[in-house]
């Protein structure tokens, strides 16, 4: 029985194995192959004995050396032989006469095992584990491996890692979670593998073949992908609702392949469903890349383009053309945008919540007004190192956007105590403010802030001059407030 058992699971665990392999070993940095095959054979041996006892509950005794917390250490598990790795359960405490076995039995007795949990308890479990700690787990027993398969983990493919083979690792997954369903997954929604540098077009090119369904894609950092691949998923991947390329350098265009225009009607090649789009440190991005991406992605809310240097105000022209439903937006570092921008940011009106603008060295008091006259409805900006701003774009800003509640104005030298007050008087609900390296900033503009603005929670006062008796004020008044601060006498 024992024998057909442990035929059976290598038959069985073969499929989990290689799956495993390419994804899981991939991110062990063992220092030589030797040694990790070492360690998989010492696992399939492991498991194989498990399955010949005649029962599955496996206890580990507290002082059995060579294991902590239940757990065998690395050491104690590469020098036992012969030795017997797991332990069944003792017999029954009546045919126990010693009273020393008896006492000894009783920790065995009421230590529980992972066996004895429901199959959805252990699905629950599994829901916590990263993509290649799951592929493990359908190695260890045949229940395991199709508890750790069950449709429900393969919502998201979660990995990460510098020196996996990323491309490998998504076919062997893509192809496995198509057992049921041949040539497309139609349960895998989520696909994030930020940080994997080897990923390249043909890793893409398998997520876009396969996974029809997929709504988010997260491959911030992922250098080696291109324009192409990119086109390959937005236009196999009608539901796609969010995706991330930051740090893809080579991607200077978000739209449909040919053969995807030429298939649909004009209208519809439009209407492609991406609604947030991170295209941070996308340096080689241009106005016209920005012209393609919003006539495709009408649909778009987030938008960030921070450190994207080649973007001018024309570029923003395009994007209020096509896009009239952003509620957030990023143009940090961004330093060809100037009050025009601005001016073109505006007419999105009252649906702007979030607007990012700093080190935009070329917006002055001007391209404040127009953002405050015509987006009321703001609730966070940030303006830091904007060298133009004054204290009259501060008081425009403070009393046509009475609802701010989060504001980043530091490194603006002519900001002082006249914009804070006028800050205070009218942005009540202010939650966050940051005044770090604001040269005109004392003590008296912060005790107005404090006795007007109740519900502060966070203060970055840096490198200003501030007496620690107007940071004790601000403290008294606002008792949640974290001061951020460079005052060795304030603590």
């Amino acid at each position: 029985m024992g024998a057909n058992n442990g035929r059976q699971h290598g038959s069985e665990g073969k499929g989990s194995s290689s799956i495993s392999s390419d994804v899981s070993s991939s991110t062990d940095h063992t220092p030589t192959q030797a040694q990790k095959n070492v360690a998989t054979s010492e696992d399939s041996d492991l498991s194989m004995r498990t399955l010949s006892t005649p029962s599955p509950a496996l206890i580990c005794p507290p002082n059995l050396p060579g294991f902590q917390n239940g757990r065998g250490s690395s050491t104690s598990s590469s020098s036992i032989t012969g030795e017997t790795v797991a332990m069944v359960h003792s017999p029954p405490p009546t045919r126990l006469t010693h009273p020393l076995i008896r006492l000894a039995s009783r920790p065995q007795k009421e230590q529980a095992s992972i066996e004895r949990l429901p199959d959805h308890a252990m699905v629950h479990v599994f829901s916590f584990l990263p993509t290649n700690q799951l592929c493990r787990c359908a190695r260890v027993c045949r229940r395991w491996y199709n508890l750790a398969w069950d449709p429900r983990l393969w919502r998201t493919i979660r990995l990460t890692g510098e020196t996996i083979n990323v491309d490998r690792a998504l076919k062997v997954l893509t192809r496995r979670l198509c057992q049921d369903t041949p040539n497309v997954c139609l349960m895998l929604e989520t696909v994030s593998v930020s940080g994997c540098r080897r990923l390249t077009d043909r890793g893409l090119y398998t997520i876009a073949q396969c996974c029809p369904e997929l709504r988010r894609l997260e491959v911030s950092g992922c250098y080696n992908i291109s324009n192409e691949a990119v086109f390959d998923v937005v236009s196999l991947c009608p539901n796609l609702e969010h995706l991330d390329v930051s740090g893809c350098s080579k991607v200077t265009c978000i739209s449909l392949t040919r053969e995807a225009s030429i298939k649909l009607s004009p209208l519809h090649g439009k209407q492609i469903s991406i609604r947030y789009l991170d295209m941070t440190d996308c340096f080689v991005l241009e106005d016209e890349g920005l012209h393609t991406i919003a006539a495709h992605c009408t649909q778009l809310t987030h938008l960030y383009l921070r450190r994207c240097v080649r973007l001018t105000d024309e570029g923003l022209r395009y994007l209020m053309i096509y896009c009239a439903s952003i509620k957030e937006l990023s143009v940090s570092d961004c330093r060809f945008v100037s009050d025009f921008g601005l001016r073109e940011i505006a007419k999105l009106e009252a649906r702007l919540r979030y607007l990012s603008i700093a080190h935009c060295g070329r917006v002055t008091d001007v391209g404040i007004r127009y953002v405050a006259k015509y987006c009321g409805k703001l609730r966070y900006l940030n303006a830091r190192g904007c060298e133009g701003i004054t204290d009259h774009g501060l008081e425009y800003l403070a009393k046509n956007c009475a609802k701010l509640k989060s504001l980043d104005i530091g490194k603006c030298p002519l900001v002082s105590d006249t914009g804070l007050e006028c800050l205070a008087l009218n942005c009540f609900n202010l939650k966050r403010l940051s005044l770090k390296s604001c040269e005109s900033i004392t003590g008296q503009g912060l005790q107005i802030v404090a006795a007007n603005c109740f519900d502060l929670q966070m203060l970055n006062v840096q490198d200003c001059e501030v007496s620690v008796e107007a940071l004790r004020f601000v403290k008294r008044h606002c008792k949640r407030c974290v001061i951020e601060h460079t005052n060795p006498a304030f603590f």
